[in-house]
């Protein structure tokens, strides 16, 4: 239906929130990176929906503020037919590294202390609107018939009908293959299909993120290739969360990517994916399987060419067909990720989230943000190694409260499908100087970590506790340890969170203390468990049972735990 219209430069398809009233309002790119400062954040339905969204604005951001400064000029050493044109290159006779890195962050610094983005970003956009038009000649995130045809199997073309996913299922609230009907949907059987205009693009871009791999269809190539998830399903998002829009995108927008891999560093082209010269050519990059060297790139890569044909009703039909995936290995331009080393082959792979890992909240991580022992065999992720950059070149301050947040939607156990199962949202919030205190001893990171290490030991106190509750109430031990351990963790969240945000960078003789007072506190929670459990006893809990070292009932097994504590916890008397 080519008399459709829908344009994301300047059609209302973004949800945020006003920081004024509080409101959800719809606004247009334009519009967004205008007023940035007046939202407060994003709010489409879902926050994985969010992420998406949010690293196409950082794409955009990044593309604008790497060819032209804080005064919408172009940098010296660019060379371009216009500020901003599509065919531009670095001129490598004017060149400097050193100087191309403070031109850089000296427009970061601008922004930020200005506030708001420039009209460069609104000049970018209205340039190449043609690129965000959803029913143009080359639709926004999608193939035409023609390019879709050209690179599937004969049998999968769209007069053939096949290789269809339905709006449900690239709709993540609902996540229904045609398989396995979402019993528990936010919408009917006979609506979850209907979505407005507006919606559909967000879920099209979401879909481009988080795919799972229940679709049939692949492209041709002369190498069998396996259907990937997409790129931000499969790893371990982390990002800046600021007061506002604005802060948020600043706080995460890397100008000088220096930080991300410094080995042969030089200032990249960035390329997203609607500055491609033609599909065929991002086809073929992607048959390559090569691994972006930048971020506008890694932002906006595809999972799948999709093709949405139009009926009469004005209801879509999408066609999705899988490309090859870049290899996730040792790819440090990913920023927004944590990292383990493996350590057979050295290689460093994002840590990925599962369902049986739901009940590890980030705080317990922590040694995956932060490089405690400044360990080299640790990866730090690069929007932690970018916000360290910021506060030492001192454009972020040390007393500034900073969050870190981690959004991630964790696929189901069927590794056939990966369908979506749970959508996971944490954060951890501390003073800017407590995280990047540099000192080799002593410093607030390793306090932290020291506290983190005196509850995991305390933590398993906790589950001997109730190991030996279960043995008593002759009930399967694994499962009432594990159900009761994983409370226990969670109780703790909120307080550990509290003590975090208590801390003050300046107090650097105070650590001692601050550390015991996390002690007591988590003195005071494991008393209040066990005391919990103990409120439930029957006759026979207080009788107990033969143990290998004689009677054990309620009574012993919370003798045994305040041992443990007194042991572990090593408390000063008050």
């Amino acid at each position: 239906m080519t008399s459709k219209q829908f344009n994301l430069t300047t059609d209302p398809w973004i949800k945020v929130i006003d920081r004024q009233t509080n409101h959800e309002k719809m606004v247009s790119l334009i519009k967004l990176f205008e007023y940035a400062a007046d939202y407060r954040q994003l709010a489409g339905e879902m926050h994985s929906q969010d992420l998406a969204v949010f690293r196409l604005l950082l794409a955009i951001l990044t593309t604008v503020y790497s060819r032209v400064d804080a005064d919408n000029q172009p940098y010296e050493w660019i060379k371009a037919d216009s500020k901003l044109s599509r065919n531009w290159e670095i001129d490598q006779e004017e060149i400097d590294l050193d100087d191309s890195k403070d031109d850089l962050m000296n427009t970061w610094e601008t922004l930020y202390q200005g506030g708001r983005f420039t009209a460069a970003v609104t000049q970018y956009l209205k340039d190449n609107a043609d690129c965000f038009d959803f029913f143009g000649d080359r639709p926004f995130y999608q193939v035409t018939k023609m390019d879709y045809d050209a690179v599937v199997p004969a049998g999968k073309r769209i007069d053939t009908h096949t290789g269809q996913v339905a709006v449900r299922q690239i709709n993540r609230q609902i996540s229904q293959s045609g398989n396995t009907p979402a019993i528990f949907a936010p919408k009917s059987e006979s609506t979850k299909d209907d979505l407005p205009l507006d919606e559909l693009v967000r879920w099209v871009i979401t879909y481009q993120n988080f795919t799972g791999v229940t679709d049939k269809t692949k492209i041709v190539t002369k190498e069998a290739f396996s259907k990937s998830a997409g790129w931000i399903y499969h790893i371990n998002p982390v990002f800046a969360k600021g007061q506002s829009l604005f802060e948020t995108l600043m706080l995460n927008l890397i100008l000088d990517d220096s930080i991300l891999n410094k080995a042969n560093w030089e200032p990249k082209l960035q390329k997203p994916v609607w500055e491609y010269h033609s599909i065929n050519e991002y086809v073929q990059y992607r048959i390559d399987e090569i691994l972006p060297n930048n971020l506008a790139e890694l932002y906006t890569s595809w999972s799948r060419l999709l093709h949405i044909e139009w009926r009469d009703t004005g209801q879509p039909t999408i066609y999705s067909a899988g490309m090859p995936m870049f290899d996730r290995n040792n790819a440090f331009i990913e920023p927004m990720t944590t990292w383990k080393r493996d350590k057979k082959t050295g290689d460093y792979q994002p840590v990925i989230k599962s369902l049986s890992s739901l009940g590890t909240s980030m705080w317990q991580k922590f040694g995956q943000y932060v490089n405690v022992y400044h360990d080299d065999k640790v990866r730090t992720p690069g929007i932690v190694k970018w916000l360290w950059k910021l506060q030492d070149q001192d454009l972020i301050k040390p007393e500034k409260q900073l969050v870190l947040n981690s959004i991630v939607l964790v696929s189901g156990d069927n590794q056939s499908s990966q369908m979506p199962a749970i959508e996971i949202m944490d954060d951890m919030q501390m003073q800017t100087g407590i995280l990047f205190d540099s000192a080799l001893t002593e410093s607030w990171p390793i306090r932290i970590e020291d506290a983190i290490k005196v509850t995991q030991v305390v933590g398993a106190d906790y589950r001997h506790f109730v190991s030996e509750i279960s043995q008593i109430r002759n009930i399967d031990v694994r499962s009432f340890a594990t159900d009761m351990s994983a409370k226990f963790y969670e109780r703790l969240n909120e307080p550990f969170k509290k003590w975090l945000l208590k801390l003050n960078y300046k107090d650097k003789n105070k650590q001692d203390q601050r550390l015991i007072e996390w002690k007591r506190e988590l003195n005071g929670i494991v008393l209040n468990a066990a005391d919990e459990v103990m409120q439930t006893s029957s006759l026979r809990d207080i009788k107990g049972i033969p143990g290998k070292q004689g009677l054990i009932n309620v009574f012993t097994a919370k003798r045994d735990l305040m041992y443990n504590l007194k042991i572990h916890l090593k408390l000063p008397e008050e």
